[in-house]
C-alpha cells in the first residue's frame, strides 16, 4: 500500500493511504482517552473517526485532555 505524509500537530507524519483518523488515533495509544481532534482547522467527532479517510497533505491536531486540581 502507498504512503502518505499529514501533518500532525505541526510535524510531517507517514501513514498508509486509505487510513482513517480511527487508525491514527489507535496507532498514537490515543483510544479511550479524552481527545479532541480536528482536521483542517475543523473538529471531527469521535463517532466519524472510523469513516474519516486521511488525505495528504491534511493538517491534523491532536489535543489529551489532561485532569488535575
Amino acid at each position: 500500500m502507498t504512503s502518505l505524509t499529514i501533518e500532525l500537530n505541526g510535524a510531517a507524519h507517514s501513514m498508509r493511504q486509505g487510513e482513517t483518523l480511527h487508525d491514527l488515533i489507535d496507532s498514537l495509544d490515543l483510544l479511550g482517552k479524552r481527545v479532541a481532534v480536528a482536521v483542517n482547522r475543523e473538529v471531527v467527532p469521535s463517532p466519524r473517526w472510523p469513516k474519516h479517510i486521511l488525505f495528504p497533505s491534511d493538517r491534523v491536531e491532536v489535543v489529551v485532555a489532561i485532569g488535575g486540581g
